[in-house]
């Protein structure tokens, strides 16, 4: 199991930069892969970004050229670089992982999150 603590969420007119934290603790030594979602009001999660324990980014659409996804292995921290920020990007932005785990007998994932954090964009 893994423990989240996320920080650096507030609020930035548009067109600003927000640099967001998750400090993981626990089991950190079985996490496969970091990621953030993201959630606005009357709408569903949806992924903005992950990295895998190697170091391949992926990132959506959305958010191509703007956001950066980083981790410090030193600190065991997750990081997201958010540049040029828009009024959609508004949202409470969660960090996830994804730890070794079995299951149904076999080698497999489970998922910890975080508590969240809002971010706010001002027009």
């Amino acid at each position: 199991q893994v423990q989240l603590v996320e920080s650096g969420g507030g609020l930035v007119q548009a067109g600003g930069s927000l640099r967001l934290a998750c400090a993981a603790s626990g089991s950190i030594f079985s996490i496969k892969a970091m990621h953030w979602y993201r959630q606005a009001p009357g709408k569903q999660r949806e992924l903005v970004a992950a990295i895998t324990s190697g170091g391949s980014t992926n990132y959506a659409d959305f958010v191509k050229g703007r956001f950066t996804i980083s981790r410090d292995n030193d600190k065991s921290s997750l990081y997201l670089q958010m540049n040029s920020l828009k009024p959609e990007d508004a949202a409470v932005y969660y960090c996830a992982v994804e730890v070794d785990a079995v299951v149904d007998g076999q080698a497999g994932s489970d998922w910890d999150w975080g508590q969240g954090t809002q971010v706010t964009v001002s027009s």
